[in-house]
Order: C-alpha cells, then sequence, then structure tokens
C-alpha cells in the first residue's frame, strides 16, 4: 500500500498497519487489538431480513482472542434463514478480517467484523446471501476474464418532530443546504463514521423528499459510494445502514429505507451503478462512447429486470414507488440521462476536457491520464433490497447479456431518447414491457426467468423457491388500484412496512 494511499485514510486499522484491508492477516489484528487496549470483539451477519446480526466476546486473553479469530463460533441458523430446519441448525460464523474496523459507539474499544457462514462440513453455506454474491463474482470473473465493480446509491428518510423554522420546500430538497434542511450534520457524522469503517464515500446530499405530515416532518437523504468490487459494495451499504440507524438512534430520530413513506412523495431507491474493468481499465467506453460490451451488459440487466425484482423490491409497497412521474421506472427499456428508465447511462467525463482549466484558468491544462469513470445505473431497487441478492442478480445478469445472442440488437430496440412517460413517446411506450406491479408479478417474472440464476449453481434452487414462496404469499396482484384514492387504506399499509426496509 502506498504511502499516499494512508497519509489521510480515516480507517483505524489501516493508519496503523499500514496494509490494505485484503492483506490484513490474524497477527495483524492482534497486534492492534494489544495496541489499542481493545476489550470486545462484535461478529456481525447478515441474516434473511437483511438486518445486522451480532455475537458479542469479551476478550479475556491473547490466547482467547487468537481462538476468536481461528475459529468463528456456532450459531443457530434456522433462527436466521427460513430454509434451514431446527433438526440440523448449527451454522460456523468466521470473521473476514479486511472487514474489521472500530465501533464508533461502544462505551469500551470494541472491534467489529463481518462474518461468512460455514455449514457442518466446514464448507461455504451455499443459500446465504454472501456466499451467493461470491460466486456471482467468481463466475463473472471466470467467463470473462474481467473484475465487475458496482457502487451503491443509499437514499433514506429521517422522520422527526415537525420544526418551521425555515421549512424546506414541498419535495423540492434537491441539494438543500442547511438551514433549510434540518439533518445534514447527521448525514455528515454518518459519512465520516462510515469511511472509519472502511467504506469508500463519493458524496452526500440532501434528496427530493421534504414534506410535514402533521406534526411529523419528513426529511430525504442520499449517500453514495465509490466503484468497489462487489462483495466490498454490498459490504459498505450494510454498514452505513447499520451506522445511519444507530446515529438515528442518538439523535432522537427514526431512520427509515422504506421505498414508499406516503403516495405523491419521493420513495427511497437503492440505485446501483456498476462497470466492468481489466487491468486496471474500464470497458463501458470504447472510440469515445458506450462500448459493445456495456450495451451486452445493459440488454442482459433488462431482460432479466422483472425477475430482478424479486432480489431488490421485497414487499408490497415497494411497487407504490414504482409508478409513472416520480423519476422510478415503470418500463423496461433504458436510455442516457434519463431517470425514467430501467437503466441509466449517466454522464461519463467522454470529451469533457478542459473544464477544470475553464473554471481555474492558472491551471495547467495537462493532467494525469486518468481511468474513465463511465457506469450504467440500475434504478428500480429500493431499500427493502437484500444488497448481497440484488447485486449478484445484477452480475449474472451481465453476463448473460455478454453472452445472450442477439443482445446488441435487443439495447438498440429498448433505447429511448428521452422521458418515456411525455406525450410524444405514447406509442414508444405502448411497445415496450413493463415491470411487474406487485410482490406476487415479481415472484411469477422470477420464475419465467430462473434459469438465468441458478445456471451453474450460482443461485440455488431451494433459494429461488423459497423467494418466489415468500413473495407470493403477500397476496398483493392488483393492490395499487385496490388501494386508489383509499388514503387511509394506503397510510396504514405504509406504516406496517415502513420498519422492514
Amino acid at each position: 500500500m502506498k504511502d499516499s494511499d494512508i497519509l489521510m485514510n480515516p480507517n483505524d486499522l489501516v493508519c496503523f498497519l499500514k496494509k490494505d484491508p485484503a492483506e490484513f492477516a490474524r497477527e495483524d489484528i492482534i497486534r492492534f487489538c494489544e495496541a489499542n487496549r481493545i476489550e470486545m470483539v462484535n461478529f456481525r451477519y447478515a441474516a434473511e431480513d437483511g438486518k445486522l446480526k451480532t455475537l458479542n466476546f469479551v476478550i479475556s486473553s491473547k490466547e482467547h482472542l487468537d481462538t476468536i479469530l481461528s475459529d468463528g463460533e456456532r450459531v443457530d441458523g434456522s433462527n436466521l434463514f427460513s430454509f434451514i430446519e431446527a433438526g440440523s441448525s448449527d451454522l460456523y460464523v468466521i470473521p473476514r478480517y479486511r472487514t474489521a474496523f472500530v465501533n464508533p459507539f461502544a462505551e469500551v474499544p470494541t472491534l467489529e467484523f463481518l462474518c461468512s457462514f460455514y455449514d457442518n462440513d466446514g464448507k461455504p453455506l451455499a443459500s446465504s446471501p454472501e456466499c451467493v454474491l461470491r460466486k456471482a463474482d467468481e463466475e463473472f470473473t471466470r467467463r470473462t476474464g474481467c473484475t465487475f465493480k458496482t457502487l451503491g446509491e443509499l437514499e433514506y428518510y429521517v422522520i422527526s418532530p415537525r420544526d418551521d423554522l425555515y421549512p424546506g420546500r414541498d419535495q423540492k430538497g434537491y441539494h438543500s443546504a442547511e438551514p433549510f434542511v434540518k439533518f445534514a450534520d447527521l448525514r455528515d457524522e454518518a459519512m465520516r463514521l462510515v469511511a472509519r469503517a472502511g467504506g469508500r464515500i463519493k458524496y452526500g446530499h440532501s434528496e427530493v423528499g421534504c414534506f410535514c405530515n402533521g406534526d411529523t416532518y419528513y426529511e430525504q437523504h442520499e449517500i453514495e459510494f465509490l466503484p468497489m468490487p462487489v462483495e466490498q459494495a454490498v459490504e459498505q451499504v450494510i454498514i452505513a445502514k447499520w451506522i445511519l440507524r444507530m446515529l438515528g438512534n442518538q439523535y432522537g430520530v427514526e431512520i427509515s429505507f422504506a421505498p414508499k413513506i406516503t403516495v405523491g412523495k419521493a420513495g427511497s431507491g437503492m440505485h446501483f451503478h456498476m462497470l466492468a474493468e481489466k487491468d486496471g481499465r474500464n470497458l463501458m467506453v470504447e472510440d469515445g462512447r458506450l462500448s459493445p460490451m456495456a450495451r451486452k451488459m445493459i440488454a442482459g440487466i433488462l431482460d432479466a429486470s422483472g425477475a430482478l425484482t424479486a432480489f431488490g423490491n421485497s414487499i408490497p409497497t415497494s411497487y407504490l414507488r414504482l409508478v409513472p412521474h416520480q423519476e422510478a421506472p415503470t418500463t423496461i427499456c433504458w436510455g442516457d440521462r434519463n431517470r425514467s428508465v430501467v437503466v441509466r447511462v449517466p454522464l461519463g467525463w467522454i470529451g469533457a476536457d478542459g473544464m477544470t482549466h475553464d473554471a481555474n484558468p492558472c491551471e495547467d491544462r495537462c493532467r494525469e491520464e486518468r481511468s474513465s469513470k463511465q457506469t450504467f445505473e440500475y434504478r428500480v431497487a429500493d431499500g427493502s433490497a437484500d444488497p448481497y441478492l440484488i447485486v449478484a442478480g445484477l452480475v449474472v445478469a451481465s453476463l448473460h447479456g455478454i453472452e445472450m445472442p442477439g443482445a446488441l440488437d435487443a439495447a438498440e430496440r429498448l433505447y429511448v431518447s428521452g422521458n418515456i412517460f411525455r406525450p410524444e413517446f405514447r406509442e414508444r411506450l405502448a411497445e415496450l414491457n413493463q415491470l411487474p406491479a406487485s410482490c406476487v408479478e415479481s415472484a411469477e417474472a422470477l420464475e419465467a426467468k430462473r434459469e438465468i440464476f441458478e445456471e451453474n449453481g450460482v443461485f440455488p434452487a431451494g433459494m429461488i423457491e423459497s423467494r418466489i414462496s415468500t413473495l407470493k404469499a403477500f397476496n398483493d396482484r392488483g393492490l395499487s388500484e385496490r388501494l386508489y384514492g383509499n388514503n387511509e387504506a394506503i397510510r396504514e399499509l405504509v406504516e406496517q412496512y415502513i420498519h422492514v426496509a
């Protein structure tokens, strides 16, 4: 690791060990704990509900710490995953050293680890979400020779008592600054703590959603990350959600990642930007435009987009967000700089040289050559998603597109040049397929496309069956139509799921 990478790194272990986290070894962790008088170790792992679980250890000796780090511990899998029966439910949890970070909330010095699940034979638990993502990532690299990178956009609401001093404008909160947003300090503190925990943050800002309902105030924010290999990208989203909830508890406010707070107001998505890289070179650009590989990946995602909602939109209120004119997609298509589509290609600094010199005439025009920043963005998922599974699904769908016959033709056919909901696109809209409108339709879409995800055992068949069964159990087909105009029923439904995501 270069000195320049250590100098301003906010992670305590990186600064102490002067190593990249990927190189952390057991002896490194023990040395850090000794030098920093770490008293406790926490194992964290995401279960089927997507929330972090905890196993706490008080360190009694160096040998005890060595045993914890070497052997992990056993847990009851039947209380973590519905597909594990109580009759043979023991699982091992083993810490991943590269995820270590100092708990910023603990009263005593405490070290945190994310863990992986293993079965009774010591094999990775094939149906655990983190194992599914690892398999998807390995399969993509094996078949393409490339590294898949992604970044998440984490949107959330802060819910607090109403404060009418410097009120924000209803649904006009995008990039507002204090004092017209009340919880920028909470967001800023979360970003600092996520960075200390190893997260690589791009930026944070207030989002569109800003409104009052009676004596309650709702304010929307977003934290966006930098592109990372998929496992690290998901880990930083999961840790960020935990840190935001912990801060909300300290501030006496509620943090909600729910896809919909109320009808007519901006919902919260969990968008993912993607790229493929080889030898440090971004493969999404070729000859100054979006590359054939990128368009094939987009075609694969669009082909599987209905089924992907099974992993990214997992509760009935997800489908109250996926409605026209709310900057959320409903129609299966893609486009440039277009927020009405399933996949958006954002600005990527292609051909946009000279801006820094124009804004800063004293700055030299020449600069070091950098890799392209071009990505494409999947805009459908929301806070109810299991981040491991939706990213695994996007990796698998992208690989499906790369190998799919006629992928470039499909990409051309599904491209739209503007807002698909505008009147001039009425005929075009009628030609295109729609995303599922309920959990039941999502389950049916997954059933129809399950072979894409099950190929080479990436998604176990039992997991797909469980997901289909869970979604169908909501029995919410036609829910939006049944609720139309019934504000009280909508309010009750939203309140039922506001704590789930």
